[in-house]
């Protein structure tokens, strides 16, 4: 359940990749997490300008609130591909 959770945090954190589990944690667990969201991207022209963060990263929080770091690697993940479509008859 931790894995799911972390991944779907993963996703709202806007990390760009996908987060593999690999603590090895098992059963269930409850925790908080608070960061502040990073903004990507440059502000458009005639935008409101994003105030400077105040809060930890994504990556921080995990690694100061909950001791997990984040490391690149490669992992096998799983992909749903769909190669074929038809309409139904």
């Amino acid at each position: 359940m931790l894995a799911f959770v972390l991944a779907k945090l993963g996703k709202a954190a806007n990390l760009g990749r996908p987060m593999v589990y690999q603590t090895g944690v098992t059963g269930t667990v409850d925790f908080t997490l608070e960061w502040t969201p990073e903004a990507r991207g440059a502000a458009q022209p005639g935008g409101e300008v994003q105030p400077e963060s105040t809060g930890p990263t994504f990556e921080e929080a995990l690694r100061e609130q909950l001791g997990i770091n984040l490391k690149s690697t490669k992992a096998p993940i799983n992909i749903l591909m769909i190669d074929h479509v038809e309409r139904p008859s």
